[in-house]
């Protein structure tokens, strides 16, 4: 029996991919799971660009709304919910787009975690508080294989592969080897829209202004208000937690704005560096035309 085809359309943040989904869902009968860590959230509508109701009125969307901002999502949990939408979809003969640039969620809809233990906080903390070529050595050392594939810079892949060697206690290596990428029920087509760096900042420093201008103050202040604070890992993400700063005193909006589109910038490097990582990946320039990309996603969904 085939596999229902899903495309999965990720990449940078800003570079419109909300809009091609929702383009693309129109022209094929097809609906929006969103792939986003923060959309998950209720309450946490402009720092994290959530589409508005009235495009999720028009286009159905799965996966927004789903938890309050004190109850934490994983990437396991996430999968699980997203597999039950794609599955719900596909049983009224509609079509499946995964959107969003969480990477780890989109991959983990598509084929599943590898090892049964996703993440410890603690360790995970504990590993970030180390020097980056010490923990190096230590991969190579331990998981040579996975070494060899992980840049020595990138210690974010390093404290990820040592974690899960720790959590499973084999090497994850050894893990997608045994996991033999058989938990794929979808014949997932993965593209991802890019841009060039310069106008990628613009377009960051734009969205960082309309936030502001949304009422983004306004939604942290209510947030905090209805006893969400900002020691929630919700809270302490892009957006929320210089916000967050700013409503305690601890600096002025200018400052916040800076370090929120600074933040933002380094997110759409480490989401650059993890799609490059996935295989069959195919890159699309954001700025082709929305006709250009709006084919070239159809003939991906199929």
């Amino acid at each position: 029996m085939s596999r229902p085809r899903v495309l999965a359309l990720v990449g940078l943040t800003g570079t419109g991919k909300t809009a091609l989904a929702c383009a693309v869902a129109r022209r094929a009968g097809a609906e929006v799971i969103s792939a986003d860590s923060m959309q998950v959230y209720r309450g946490m509508d402009i720092g994290t660009a959530k589409p508005s109701r009235a495009l999720r009125g028009e286009v159905p969307h799965h996966a927004i709304d789903v938890v309050d901002p004190d109850d934490p999502m994983s990437a396991g949990r996430f999968a699980a919910l997203a597999r039950e939408a794609a599955d719900d979809i596909v049983a009224r003969g509609r079509r499946v787009i995964v959107c969003g640039g969480t990477g780890l969620y989109a991959r983990a809809f598509a084929g599943g975690l590898i090892g049964g233990a996703e993440s410890d906080p603690g360790l995970r903390a504990e590993l970030e508080a180390r020097d980056a070529a010490d923990l190096y050595a230590e991969l190579e050392r331990r998981d040579p294989a996975t070494a060899r594939q992980t840049p020595p810079a990138n210690k974010v892949r390093v404290v990820r592969a040592l974690e899960a060697l720790q959590l499973a206690g084999r090497p994850v290596s050894e893990q997608r080897e045994s996991h033999g990428f058989s938990d794929r029920p979808y014949d997932v087509r993965w593209l991802a829209l890019g841009l060039e760096r310069d106008t990628l900042w613009r377009r960051i420093e734009a969205r960082v202004e309309r936030m502001f201008a949304a009422g983004l103050v306004d939604e942290v202040r209510g947030l905090h208000a209805a006893g969400y604070g900002p020691e929630l890992r919700a809270l302490k993400s892009i957006g929320y937690r210089e916000v967050g700063e700013l409503l305690a005193g601890r600096t002025g909006e200018a400052q916040a704005r800076d370090a929120i589109t600074l933040a933002t910038r380094q997110y759409a490097k480490r989401q650059r560096t993890w799609f490059n990582a996935e295989p069959g990946l195919r890159w699309l320039d954001a700025t082709a035309g929305a006709a250009v990309l709006e084919e070239t996603a159809l003939e991906a969904l199929g």
